[in-house]
């Protein structure tokens, strides 16, 4: 095969490579993501790299996270202050010496009883729990439920046993992990210290970190850059400060609730109930299992009533006006979507993963909608709108809803 033979085969293989390969949006595509993919494969195999970064994290990570929620729920006060010609410091110096006092006085009048009852609550929590079961094996011994419980089974199996054996597994599971969060808690005096230092200097320049981080990014990209950065921060920002206040309010219902009705431990368990309402859905009613059982254990039929009453009460409150009026259209995630991103996230991480699971999924949700609008550009697959499917009839209350959000984000 002579010279010229030779050239004109490489230049069609080139033309056939750039057409089929380099000019093809579709392989492009695939490329990139065979490469996140080898990118993934390869990253266990030099994490020892990543090891200073682990160490540091290990020992700065849960400051930096309590100073980022922090600065979140008080930003937005440090902003108005400041828009009344209120130096930015001075904002800041009056807020943490505020925070402070509160701190002192927390200490000096509510963590002496706080801590009398839950020291007093978990040394009783085994007898509670035997005296419960006990109740409950009595209920079931009835001679109309025996004859239920014999037709229900077929005469195999006692399911009074069967119940308050999974009762006393879940109130025995619930209160270890009370327990366990008590005895973190202990841990934290370093956090505690260095925290606010923290907290001063993100409340005093956080606003000035998007304008820095822009300089990193090349041009053509800071401003879809700059808009993903900016939705990321709202809906982060947006569900601590709603969760945050939620928590208040439901701890604080939940304690001027059955401090009136008169159960024991009222202010412990209002606390629980607010610091477990960090989990959706489910956090209110795990914390609703020890304050029935205490209810029975400890007073009549008459007092578990009023419990009820305090929680039908409290849930109604929450739903009606302290939700809607704290969070308004905070993350607009189905319910579905939150249950199984709860579940999953327990699963992997713990408790951890169950608290942090809902905001992480929303800002991966972020991402995901601007790398698949990115893809929709870039492929040009998606130009016409037309879909066959019967549009979604929307209510003119959730239109609103869509429309409030969409100028927030403009």
């Amino acid at each position: 095969m002579g010279p010229e033979q030779n050239k004109t085969a490489f230049s069609l293989a080139a033309s056939w490579f750039m057409k089929w390969v380099l000019n093809n949006k579709a392989v492009s595509v695939l490329i990139i993501l065979l490469l996140i993919q080898l990118n993934i494969l390869l990253v266990p195999r030099i994490s020892f790299i990543f090891e200073p970064l682990v160490a540091l994290f290990g020992v700065m990570g849960l400051p930096l996270i309590m100073a980022g929620v922090l600065y979140y729920l008080l930003n937005p006060l440090i902003d108005w202050m400041e828009s009344k010609k209120i130096h930015r410091i001075g904002a800041i110096s009056i807020v943490l010496i505020a925070i402070i006092g509160l701190i002192v006085w927390g200490i000096a009048t509510l963590i002496p009883v706080i801590r009398e009852q839950t020291i007093s609550l978990l040394d009783n929590w085994r007898e509670y729990v035997d005296r419960f079961i006990a109740q409950v094996d009595a209920f079931f011994q009835n001679d109309l439920l025996s004859r239920l419980q014999t037709q229900l089974t077929g005469g195999e199996g006692d399911l009074s046993t069967s119940i308050t054996e999974q009762a006393d597994e879940v109130v025995g599971t619930t209160v270890s992990g009370i327990g366990n969060v008590f005895g973190i808690v202990s841990t934290t005096v370093l956090a505690l210290i260095t925290t606010p230092f923290v907290l001063f200097y993100l409340l005093k320049d956080g606003h000035h970190l998007p304008y820095h981080i822009m300089k990193f990014v090349p041009s053509r990209m800071r401003e879809q850059t700059y808009r993903l950065l900016r939705e990321m921060n709202m809906q982060i920002s947006q569900y601590i400060r709603g969760q945050l206040l939620v928590a208040f309010f439901v701890g604080l219902m939940f304690w001027i609730g059955l401090s009136i009705i008169g159960l024991e431990y009222a202010l412990t368990l209002g606390i629980l109930a607010g610091a477990l309402n960090l989990i959706p859905f489910l956090g209110t009613f795990i914390a609703v299992i020890p304050i029935v059982v205490i209810a029975i254990v400890l007073h009549s039929p008459l007092m578990l009533l009023k419990v009820l009453a305090v929680f039908t009460i409290e849930q109604t409150l929450e739903g009606r006006v302290v939700q809607p009026l704290v969070l308004g259209s905070s993350l607009n995630i189905h319910p579905v979507t939150i249950i199984a991103v709860l579940l999953t996230a327990g699963s992997l991480f713990g408790l951890p993963g169950v608290i942090l699971g809902i905001p992480a999924y929303a800002v991966l949700k972020v991402m995901l909608v601007h790398l698949f609008t990115w893809y929709q550009s870039y492929t040009g697959m998606y130009a016409d709108d037309y879909n066959p499917a019967p549009k979604p009839l929307v209510s003119e209350k959730k239109k609103k809803k869509l429309l409030k959000s969409k100028k927030k984000l403009t």
